[in-house]
């Protein structure tokens, strides 16, 4: 659908509620992450998603995808496999708005991936740009570093959440091919499904039955992401991609939020200043970069 002429007010509004619905989810899923493990929160996670979102997609009839578009749904599958549970692991050991902050720079990540994939040309504004989010991860790290009270892990755990920001960067590039060949719902069903069937590769040697104290949480987990690439879908079929790209940095102050909420997380200003760096990293880029084909967003 062409983006609507009208005021992007409502889409707006609805993109924002698309972002605290999926900062809402990685509250449930940084608590799965710490009682039962990332792999074990990702893995229940996604097979629940495949019935929330099966019993979406089947109830409209569809026709079943042909072998082009199953092989990408599979593909992207494996990086937000991979991404999923990198974050998550990093987010049971960090601050939410730490995690979330640092996981910023997969928009920037994305120019490098585009000029290597895609051929595109990468302009000194956008190196420049680059270096400056660089510079936010190092204030962030530093801040960690300077209070001398992180866990062993924590640095790690940096490193984990850069890692999936960077398969992040790579799943961009495949969401735009694979958005279209597919509906947003086909996307959803086929996502979580692939994912907890990689995923169960590992099963025999990582896999524990959740206790019933955790089930509810999986199931909420797996709604709020169905809702949040609902929401965003919509948003984006109705409103230009950039008008819309900067409600991306709500979901900082979601993570302030509810990190404070429920797992009593300060925020640092070394914490906000690089966030605010690598913010302003990705505007300066986005204010150069011709617009792209909307994309479904990804919930990880």
């Amino acid at each position: 659908m062409r983006p609507d002429s009208a005021s992007p007010l409502i889409p707006f509004l609805i993109a924002c509620a698309g972002i605290a619905t999926f900062s809402a989810m990685d509250v449930l899923m940084k608590g799965l992450s710490i009682n039962i493990g990332a792999y074990n929160a990702v893995l229940w996670r996604t097979s629940i998603g495949t019935l929330v979102a099966g019993l979406l997609y089947f109830a409209s009839r569809p026709a079943m995808p042909d072998r082009p578009t199953l092989r990408i749904h599979a593909v992207r599958s494996l990086f937000v496999a991979g991404m999923a549970l990198s974050f998550f692991w990093g987010l049971a050991r960090l601050p939410m708005a730490e995690a979330i902050a640092i996981a910023f720079v997969a928009p920037l990540m994305t120019l490098y991936m585009a000029a290597i994939f895609l051929g595109e040309r990468i302009g000194p504004r956008s190196v420049a740009a680059s270096m400056l989010g660089i510079l936010g991860v190092l204030v962030i790290v530093a801040g960690k570093l300077g209070r001398g009270d992180y866990a062993p892990e924590a640095l790690w755990a940096v490193g984990a959440v850069f890692f999936s920001a960077t398969l992040y960067a790579y799943n961009l590039i495949l969401a735009r091919r694979q958005a279209k060949m597919a509906e947003p719902m086909e996307i959803a069903f086929f996502q979580n499904f692939f994912v907890a069937l990689i995923l169960a590769l590992g099963a025999p040697w990582f896999a524990v039955v959740p206790g019933s104290d955790h089930a509810m949480p999986i199931l909420g987990a797996a709604i709020l992401a169905t809702t949040s690439l609902l929401l965003l879908s919509w948003a984006y079929a109705r409103a230009e991609a950039q008008i819309l790209a900067t409600t991306e940095y709500t979901g900082f102050l979601w993570a302030m939020l509810f990190g404070w909420m429920f797992f009593d997380e300060a925020v640092t200003l070394p914490t906000i200043a690089g966030a605010l760096l690598i913010v302003a990293a990705c505007l300066i880029v986005a204010s150069k970069t011709p617009q792209l084909d909307p994309i479904e967003p990804a919930a990880a």
